[in-house]
């Protein structure tokens, strides 16, 4: 399914996080917290302004982001969890 998001609307799937601790404690799935860092997978066209000129996305398709712990909605596309949030949720874009 191909999904294009509209406005300043962007697209994200969660990287899966470490089954074991530091210590090497496996966690269990009912104790793993969902992780705050994902790869944007598609993204809108942005914002619409007062001025009726869109303001241009400050990320795109393959950036690595941090988001915040309750941003967008989960949905699932093709049995993979997405997060479906606002630019404004994300906190930074992760450089290598």
């Amino acid at each position: 399914m191909k999904i294009k998001p509209l406005n300043d609307r962007v697209l994200v799937i969660r990287e899966e996080e470490e089954q074991k601790s530091a210590g090497g404690i496996i966690i269990p799935d009912t104790a793993k917290e969902k992780p705050q860092r994902g790869k944007v997978v598609a993204v809108g066209p942005g914002k619409m302004g007062d001025n009726g000129k869109r303001t241009a996305m400050g990320v795109k398709v393959g950036d690595r982001v941090l988001f915040s712990k309750y941003a967008g909605n989960d949905i699932k596309i093709d049995d993979i969890e997405h997060v479906f949030m606002r630019e404004d949720d994300i906190l930074s874009v992760i450089e290598k």
